[in-house]
Parts: structure tokens; sequence; C-alpha cells
């Protein structure tokens, strides 16, 4: 593409050549091949400027730079042959050229954001599920990875930055999607990688402590979310939103008084005046089914899902409600939640046919944490008033810990949550990073109350013991990574999978069980 029609219409100055023919753009000077425009965008630990001559070196003919910056006057004197773009903002000049440079896709494949502290990716894959249903083709930006239709690709961010996410978008458009899934982070929001895209959809799951490292207050982290619906959202676009969630509420009716073109589908699990609220919830170890009540063509829909407890009824409601303003069918709807069946990490089953019931989990907040312990009270209440023998309910086991260089203040909070909504705590190690795991063991414990927990810091040995000390009908929680297959301390990345260690551990028990009834066989034999 040539560089003029690049930065038309954009405020920005250029120094050096106008004609250049742009081959490539990014921010990545590893990243740039000859004929890039590299965009010097400042980082939390590094600026991009400093990377400006490697990216020459490599090949870059423009490079777009902050106003101002140092930097660029000798550079300019430096490099009389290469294009210089200055700009205000380097973030908001990536997002803008990004679109430009990949002809805006979004224009021409429907985007459905979807941002919140959690449920983000439970969410996304109930929503491409039911699209596909539709016989749509779809592609999916998330967490886990990134896919276009059935074909995956690996996730570094949940929101890649700009270049890459309107290059991802091309790649969709271009392959034939109608749809594309996207979960939205608020650290995307805020480093605006998702600007000049237009989201037809866009639905708001919860907001709870997180990121604070990063936002620093609650506020601020509101409002960085606040971005995808009041200035990301397309004029006769549609909100979802979670109005149980005091911050969806707010969400809610600051829409109202502000962007009266946005249609709104609310959904609550107990205000009857929201757009759609469950009823009729039965809930079990296997899944969950529950009749819609909602003031639109989905009221009395039937949902069986394999998802199970609240945060699995709240999250398929979001993709309910997404449905709607897409027109999609109530048949398809239905039939696509039916087929999500365990999305990695989330609420993940791990089932070798042991006696207890084993549950991988990403749940990494207090609020997450405390969603996921009460479903599974739920659960075991609901399996126990089913039993004809009335048994009283199996135990709760939790195994859990706090990522490193992270957000501090949710540490104690999740101490104090886990044993007071736990029967028995193991606290270990989550990703320590770069501290020491022993501080943040210690910083989870003064939020702990009552005398029911242990510390292993070495993870594996921790979710060795709590499949040992389970007994039948009782649930293990590995809580705080779910899907990711490494752990990282002092910036290396080891191989570490909790569902592996999970199922070693469960595949142990069976050997110790068969050792224990061997030598009970042995003792009882008189001839021996």
């Amino acid at each position: 593409m040539d560089l003029t029609i690049l930065i038309k219409g954009h405020d920005c100055t250029l120094t050096g050549p106008r004609e250049q023919l742009i081959t490539g753009i990014t921010y990545d000077s590893r990243q740039v091949a000859d004929g890039f425009m590299f965009v010097a965008v400042k980082g939390e630990k590094s600026d991009g400027h400093t990377f400006i001559q490697k990216a020459i070196a490599k090949g870059a003919r423009a490079i777009i730079h902050e106003k101002g910056h140092p930097l660029i006057p000798d550079l300019i004197q430096q490099y009389p042959l290469i294009s210089w773009v200055g700009v205000e903002d380097c973030r908001e000049g990536l997002a803008a050229m990004s679109a430009e440079f990949y002809d805006h896709p979004s224009e021409q494949i429907c985007v459905v954001g979807i941002t919140g502290t959690n449920g983000k990716t439970t969410t996304s894959y109930l929503v491409k599920s039911v699209l596909e249903k539709w016989s749509k083709n779809v592609g999916l930006i998330g967490t886990i990875n990134y896919m276009i239709m059935n074909e995956r690709f690996e996730a570094p961010h949940t929101t890649p930055e700009a270049s890459d996410f309107q290059g991802l978008l091309r790649q969709m458009a271009d392959r034939g999607c109608n749809y594309a899934v996207a979960e939205v982070s608020s650290h995307a929001l805020a480093q605006k990688r998702v600007d000049h895209t237009q989201f037809k959809v866009a639905i708001f799951t919860n907001l709870t402590g997180d990121h604070l490292d990063f936002h620093g207050t609650m506020e601020a982290y509101f409002r960085s979310k606040l971005r995808l619906f009041t200035e990301l959202l397309i004029d006769g676009g549609a909100a979802v939103i979670n109005i149980d969630d005091p911050y969806g509420r707010r969400l809610s009716d600051l829409l109202k008084r502000t962007r009266p073109s946005v249609s709104q589908i609310t959904f609550s699990l107990s205000d009857k005046a929201a757009d759609m609220v469950p009823e009729e919830i039965i809930a079990g170890f296997r899944g969950t089914s529950f009749l819609v009540r909602a003031k639109n063509s989905f009221s009395g829909l039937k949902i069986m899902s394999p998802l199970v407890g609240r945060t699995g009824i709240y999250n398929i409601l979001s993709a309910v409600g997404a449905a709607l303003p897409l027109g999609i069918p109530a048949e398809a709807v239905s039939g696509g939640i039916a087929s999500v069946d365990i999305v990695k990490g989330r609420f993940e089953r791990v089932d070798l046919g042991q006696s207890f019931l084993a549950v991988i989990d990403y749940a990494h907040t207090h609020d997450a944490l405390e969603r996921l312990l009460e479903a599974s009270h739920k659960l075991l209440d609901a399996c126990s008033a089913a039993q004809k023998d009335k048994q009283p309910a199996g135990k709760i086991i939790t195994v859990f810990g706090c990522g490193g260089n992270r957000d501090r203040s949710k540490r104690p909070k999740m101490g104090r949550i886990a044993s007071n909504m736990s029967d028995f705590v193991i606290v270990t190690s989550d990703n320590p990073r770069n501290e020491d795991p022993a501080v943040i063991i210690r910083d989870i414990e003064t939020g702990i109350e009552k005398d029911n927990y242990i510390v292993i810091p070495d993870r594996r040995t921790a979710i060795r013991m709590a499949a040992l000390l389970a007994s039948p009908g009782d649930i293990v929680i590995i809580a705080g990574k779910g899907h990711e297959d490494y752990q990282e301390i002092k910036d290396v990345r080891y191989p570490f999978s909790d569902r592996s260690v999970m199922e070693d551990a469960i595949r142990e028990t069976f050997a110790i069980s068969v050792r224990g009834r061997r030598r009970k066989r042995l003792k009882g034999n008189p001839r021996c």
C-alpha cells in the first residue's frame, strides 16, 4: 500500500519521502521485513523509539513516532531516506494505520466483542458454537487460542496488538468467515488495541478486582471496559449486559442516557425486570438445564448444557443474549449451547473413573474463586438431595495459589474465600514469576481465618495430596492456572499442566487402592 494512502486523513506530520510502498506494519522490530512500517509504541517496560534503528536495519521504510520525542530529530538527520510520520499517540496511530492497511476488515465481517473479568472465554466458545450451528463460518480471538473456523493458532495475548488483531480479522474475512468472536481485555481497551474496529454486539459479563497493578483503581478498570460500549460499539449495535453485577447495572444506566441508538439485552438470575431470567434450573455434576423467561422471541427456550453451576448459567445467558440481535433462530441457539462440552481450564472435569469429582479452573481472582466454590456447593447439595439413601454431601478440597508480580490486594481475599468456602485448602504456588513463592503464600495466609489449610509450595505435590485426601463424592478443585501448560518461575516457563498432573495423581490413587485391596486379601488368607 502506498504511504500517502495509508496516512491520508490522519492527524500526522510527514518528514522525508512521500513515495514509499508499505508491505507490512508492526510494533515489534523483530517482525520487520523489507518495506515495513514500524510503529514505535511505548510499552510498560520499554520504549519502541529505542528500537527504531534495529527496525530500519531490518528493512523498515517508514516510522511512526510520537511528536516531540527527543530521539527523533537526530534519527531524521541520520536516515533521510526513511519516511517519518509523527503522531500524538503511537498506540492510536498503530490502530488507525493497521485498520487502513488491512482495508477495514470489521466492515466486512460481523464482530462480537466480549469483555469482563470472568467468563469471557467460555462465552466466546458458546457464541462461536451457536453461530456454527446456524451454518456460519466463524473466527475466534481469545485467551486459549485464535481460530479461523477450525484452524487453531497460538494466543500469546487474550487480545493481540492492533496490527495483529486487524491482520487476524483480514485473514478471517478473506477465508470466508461471516463472524468474528473476540475476547476484549481491559489492557487491550486501555491500550487501544481494538480501536478502529466496528463491533456489532458487545457483551459485559462482570467486573471484579483484577489487574489493579495495571489500572490502579477499580474505577479506572471499569472506565477501560466502558470504551467497548461507549466508543467502539456501532450505532444500531447491541449491548448484552449482566445486571446482577453492580458495574453491569451502572453500564446499563449509562447507555440508556448516552447511547439511545444502542439496543440493550439485560440478563439476571434473580431480577425479574431483566430481559432474560433462567427458570426451572436443574443442576448436577453432568450439566445444567433451565428455561429462559424472556421479553423477546427466546422466551420459553429450553437450555440443556454440559456446563455446570451459576457461572455456567451466566455465560449461557450471555450467549443467548448475543444471538438475539444477530437474528439466530432458537433451535440453533439451543443446539449450539448443548454442543459445548468442556472449555479448557473452565470448570474442566478430569474424569478417569475415580469416585470424586476433579475440576480444573482458571479462577485467579477472589470473585472467580468465590463463584467457583459457590457452584461447587450447589452441585454437592443437588447431588446429596438426589441420593435416595440421603448420604451427607461430600467435601470440597481446594488447591490454589496466586500469581507473582500481579495485584497483591487479591491474595488475602482469595485466602479468606478459599478457607471459608472449602472443607480443606492446600495453599501452593501458582506462577510466582519474579517473586518469592513464600512471600506470596504469606500474603494469602493473612486472609485465612480458619484452621483448615496446609501449605505445600510445590504445586505438583499439592495436587497429588488433594487427590489422596479425596473420598467418594468429594469435589477437588485445582484453581488458578486452568488451560496454562507452563509454570513461570524467574522468567523461565517450565512445562506444567494442572490437568496432566491431576490425571497422574488419580492414577496413583488407583494404584494405592489396588495395593491396599491386595494386602487386605493376603492378610485375611489363613494360608499366609
